[in-house]
């Protein structure tokens, strides 16, 4: 079995699309990355267009940005919660309430770019110091089960699925 298979089997479907998009890559190596990939791909899109939603309805990019910080928060507390055998079912969250209420559109992208990054560094931190066998514990978050090492490839298959969003539907 690859190891893509194995990561698969230890996560609920709903988050399949993220673990492929890392597929057999080391994810810890991918997060390590990603602060300075977002950096770059935020800084080539002109500033005029982060107040801007591809339609009607939709997040702006400032807007898709502050979701990728709540999801990286939270996903880090599930990621402590299950490597310290907390059996507590952990809510979920309506993400677009929290972007609602967060006034992502005022604060600057230079600001949200750096809390990325801080708290990206907090969850590499983490994951670097984890076992094999804390990587194999189950925890459960949304009425679901998954394991440390799904877990770890949905944080950067996260980001990585709203950096193609907005590369194919707000440029």
């Amino acid at each position: 079995m690859s190891i893509l298979d194995e990561v698969l089997e230890q996560a609920p479907q709903y988050y399949h699309r993220y673990i492929r998009l890392i597929g057999s890559q080391d994810p810890i190596v991918i997060m390590e990355a990603q602060s300075e990939e977002l950096d770059e791909f935020i800084g080539s899109i002109e500033q005029n267009m982060y107040n801007t939603a591809y339609e009607p309805g939709k997040w702006t990019i400032k807007e898709v940005i502050g979701h990728m910080l709540d999801v990286e928060r939270i996903f880090g507390y599930r990621a402590l919660a299950f490597s310290r055998g907390d059996k507590t079912m952990i809510p979920g969250f309506e993400q677009d309430d929290y972007v609602k209420n967060a006034d992502f559109n005022n604060r600057a992208m230079d600001e949200l770019l750096e809390e990325f990054y801080h708290l990206r560094q907090a969850n590499i931190i983490l994951f670097k110091n984890l076992s094999e066998e804390q990587m194999e514990q189950k925890g459960n978050a949304s009425g679901n089960s998954f394991t440390l090492k799904a877990l770890s490839y949905l944080i950067p298959g996260h980001v990585m699925h709203h950096m193609n969003v907005i590369e194919s539907k707000y440029l």
